[in-house]
């Protein structure tokens, strides 16, 4: 079966198509980085434009690089949430339009059930069961997985997700959008050991997080040592910096380590964009060693929004039986936990 997967639920267009038996045949991306950066944020009215104005010629691109027509396709799966209200509409609508015109079935899909999937890219795939911690800027959450629809919920933020506090301590420090790359640079500059910030939540039982006290901290360490004009010096800047990034992965870890002695797996799998750090990676790999566990990720073009996740967890819905009816649907809110099982 050869899907197209069309992701719009935010401020990347992203299309690709996935073959059942070949895997990944064309992937295409487009990031509206450049424009919202002047606004510090993504606006989403210009998003659900710029998705308007980009999506068609990106299905163009991965056609032309699978080398097939729009009759070569058995399928497409799109984003139908969480995101973005305008621009979960746009991708959605031109799904459903393409599919009514070419007589072939189409599938919403879970956005971070395909952020979950998407480590199933790889050569070398985990088998279910393992726990996921799913990292991006809206969420912040570990799950159980079973298989593909049987999840159950661990342990989430109970207030900013751990990306959305990596931009907003990224606007503090007087740092670009997008800010979670930014920071993570800064801190290769920084001296880790200088301030201690707190690592939250992790001095009490359960999963859950919470990263709001983070965020007020690193404001109150960076106003401490502004000076008269209310500056900040570059090396305070970096240390804060690694500060933040060292106390947001330790948390991660110190949860994901708990996450897997409840439940006694030994595969853990992260995803997101998050999930791309660096140093979360190589922290997370010291702990499964000593958890004899093992850890899985995806590629880092796989782990921002892309449509190749879209495409894999739209197929295997699909080759289940599963589709959506003609109806266009969307959800900004969308518990991933209220999906069907295949």
């Amino acid at each position: 079966m050869r899907v197209l997967g069309i992701e719009t639920s935010c401020d990347e267009t992203g299309v690709a198509i996935y073959d059942s038996e070949q895997g990944l045949l064309g992937d295409a991306l487009y990031s509206q980085i450049d424009m919202h950066a002047e606004y510090g944020g993504v606006v989403p009215e210009l998003a659900s434009r710029d998705h308007v104005r980009k999506l068609l010629p990106l299905v163009r691109e991965v056609l032309e690089q699978a080398g097939l027509e729009k009759s070569g396709l058995d399928a497409i799966a799109y984003t139908s949430g969480p995101g973005l209200i305008g621009a979960l509409m746009v991708g959605a609508s031109t799904a459903r339009s393409m599919a009514f015109g070419l007589g072939i079935p189409a599938i919403g899909v879970h956005h971070m059930e395909g952020h979950l999937l998407a480590p199933m890219l790889e050569d070398n795939p985990p088998a279910f069961p393992f726990v996921a911690l799913l990292v991006s800027g809206g969420h912040t959450q570990l799950v159980r997985v079973d298989g593909i629809g049987e999840y159950e919920l661990l342990g989430e933020s109970l207030d900013d997700a751990a990306g959305e506090a990596f931009d907003k301590a990224a606007k503090m420090l007087g740092l670009d959008y997008p800010g979670g790359p930014e920071v993570a640079r800064l801190a290769q500059q920084g001296d880790v050991s200088r301030f201690r910030f707190p690592r939250p939540m992790t001095d009490r039982p359960g999963l859950d997080f919470s990263f709001s006290g983070l965020k007020t901290f690193t404001l109150n360490t960076a106003n401490s040592l502004r000076d008269a004009d209310g500056r900040l010096d570059d090396r305070s800047r970096a240390d804060i910096a690694a500060a933040f990034e060292s106390a947001v992965v330790d948390t991660l870890a110190i949860k994901c380590r708990r996450a897997l002695q409840q439940t006694g797996l030994r595969q853990l799998i992260i995803a997101g964009g998050v999930s791309a750090n660096r140093r979360l990676r190589e922290r997370l790999d010291e702990m499964v060693r000593k958890e004899r566990a093992k850890l899985f990720y995806a590629r880092p073009q796989f782990c921002t929004d892309n449509g190749a996740m879209i495409a894999y967890a739209g197929c295997q819905r699909l080759l289940a039986g599963q589709h959506s009816d003609l109806a266009i649907r969307v959800r900004p809110r969308w518990p991933m936990d209220t999906l069907p099982p295949l």
